[in-house]
């Protein structure tokens, strides 16, 4: 996995923003890794006001999203991971989160965090989770990718 290209992250200040995390429940170790750089990033922008509920799965991201949406959140941050099988099961999960999200962002008006791991097995998962000796940590990145588009839709939107 490659950070070529990510720019540096600029301390941002979005404690005004209602916040909410919703979060799959598969893969126990990968997931906590996640919903704990999403709270590190949370803490970093100052957010005070934040929701962090569970998922059953990682299919059911986009439900749950749709409904803190439409309890008023500024943004919402979507973390779950589907690990690659020997069937199509993996496509078609990936492919119905995605589209999934990316709706109840366009239909809300709201950024939607994507924090959804596509990995090809357990290992490159683990290393992008923000765990202890992690490469990436996704579910921080999400967050800060969802704050900040929050308070962009905020300058436009005061326009």
């Amino acid at each position: 996995m490659s950070r070529e290209g990510q720019t540096e992250r600029e301390p941002i200040d979005a404690s005004d923003l209602r916040v909410a995390v919703v979060a799959a429940q598969w893969h126990e170790e990968v997931m906590d890794g996640l919903v704990a750089g999403a709270e590190r990033a949370l803490a970093a922008a100052k957010v005070e006001s934040r929701s962090i509920v569970r998922a059953p799965g990682s299919f059911e991201l986009p439900i749950v999203a749709q409904a803190l949406a439409r309890q008023g959140f500024d943004a919402v941050v979507a973390l779950g991971v589907v690990v690659r099988g020997g069937t199509p099961h993996f496509d078609y999960v990936c492919r119905a989160v995605t589209d999934g999200l990316t709706r109840v962002a366009l239909d809300a008006g709201i950024p939607i965090g994507f924090g959804m791991l596509t990995c090809d097995n357990d290992e490159q998962a683990r290393d992008r989770a923000g765990l202890e000796g992690s490469a990436e940590d996704k579910g921080y990145e999400a967050t800060h990718a969802a704050l900040s588009t929050a308070l962009t839709l905020q300058q436009i939107r005061r326009a």
